[in-house]
């Protein structure tokens, strides 16, 4: 019964100071819509990257060497066999060579991106595409043999021949000033075919891919192998795999506990910048969270100033029998509902705001039904917080003193 009736008076109280009560309730409703939208676009855009970069290697993993005090390579190529032969999860690996050079036919001449490793290379390569459209990439053979062969894409093809059915030609490819006479075993689509008349691909440098036996044996300082790229069936073979891997390395080339290998994926990689990207999108929302603090302030002083204007009407209240606690949970509950409105107000603005600025980005904002729950929460605590000492005024004011107030 004094509950509604409590709910009806603070009611009638915001509403008979329409205008007042919007100029309290705004910095609250700044501070949530703000507050709102950041996490909204920060957590779709976290969303996006992770979605997108996770697409892309979320079954890779990074192997690497360094060993500083011993010469040679940590890595070899037989290495890389044993563990693709000993581990079944592996489903390619491929050694994570690349270099500049420059590649000619006998019309042309171009700055070259020269990619090497095994025949798992047409498969891992981030340069390179993985479809073939003439002849074939190079085989186990090529590589056991170091054989004397070259893969190119269509846009080098064209660059150099003006045409792709070009299999069986012979391309010379320097490297650290070191000539190669290599014979075309196929051609893969191009990655930048569509862009023909968007720029000058004339100054766009060329891919091609090549064993890197055949290139350890022409330019010995690539013949040791420092890293390579592996790429298991599952993500979550990930963890099993690495471990397997740098235990079977480091019994084969007697290094236990001297930690020369390492194997790192890309979803740790993706970890760490989801949480440099948290605390970036948190710090944000909570400078934001600022404005519900001015809100906070203005709610209390509102309240204050009601308490004042309405000093006889809580001394006739008073007099006719309400309680202290009846006072109190009155001007508590006007305060929160000052409060919630505002909130709920925030609430609307910040998912129409987090949807045009999402818009405007080309992400889809991410509002969780826990955002909107803890923005109901913080706005009934905000007006519990900043109200309780107006209230707790209001309710100790002496009747007699209260009625005599002018």
């Amino acid at each position: 019964m004094f509950f509604k009736e409590n709910l009806k008076m603070a009611i009638d109280s915001i509403l008979a100071n329409k205008m007042r009560s919007f100029l309290t309730m705004l910095g609250i409703i700044i501070g949530i819509s703000s507050v709102i939208a950041i996490l909204a676009v920060g957590n779709g855009a976290s969303q996006e990257i992770t979605g997108t970069f996770s697409d892309l290697g979320a079954t890779t993993i990074s192997l690497s060497a360094d060993d500083t005090e011993q010469s040679g390579s940590p890595l070899t190529n037989e290495d890389l066999t044993v563990l693709k032969e000993s581990i079944s999860e592996i489903r390619y690996i491929s050694p994570d060579g690349q270099t500049q050079g420059t590649v000619a036919s006998d019309e042309e001449s171009r700055q070259a991106i020269v990619s090497y490793g095994t025949p798992d290379l047409q498969f891992l390569s981030q340069t390179m595409s993985s479809v073939l459209v003439e002849g074939r990439y190079f085989n186990q053979n090529d590589y056991e043999e170091a054989a004397d062969v070259v893969v190119i894409d269509e846009d080098t093809a064209d660059a150099l021949f003006g045409r792709t059915n070009i299999v069986g030609e012979t391309v010379r490819v320097t490297v650290a000033q070191t000539p190669l006479n290599l014979r075309i075993s196929g051609v893969v689509e191009g990655r930048f075919s569509d862009m023909q008349g968007a720029f000058d691909t004339s100054e766009l440098p060329v891919f091609l891919s090549m064993p890197n036996s055949t290139l350890g044996n022409a330019v010995p300082q690539f013949s040791g192998i420092t890293s390579a790229i592996v790429e298991v069936e599952e993500t979550d073979q990930i963890e099993p795999v690495s471990n397997q891997m740098v235990r079977l390395l480091e019994l084969r080339n007697n290094t236990v506990g001297e930690n020369i290998y390492s194997a790192t994926n890309f979803l740790q990689a993706l970890d760490q910048v989801n949480n440099v990207l948290g605390l970036f999108i948190n710090f944000i929302a909570a400078v934001a969270g600022i404005a519900l603090l001015v809100g906070g302030i203005g709610v209390m002083n509102i309240m204050l100033v009601s308490v004042t204007e309405r000093t006889r009407e809580i001394g006739t209240r008073k007099a006719l029998g309400a309680t202290t606690n009846t006072i109190l949970t009155q001007f508590l509950m006007e305060s929160v509902i000052l409060s919630l409105i505002g909130g709920l107000i925030g609430l609307t603005l910040g998912i129409l705001l987090s949807n045009i600025i999402a818009g405007a980005l080309d992400i889809v904002p991410n509002i969780t039904l826990g955002s909107v729950i803890l923005v109901l929460v913080f706005s009934t605590a905000v007006g519990v917080f900043f109200g309780i000492y107006p209230a707790r005024k209001a309710a100790r004011l002496d009747p007699i003193e209260a009625l005599r107030y002018e």
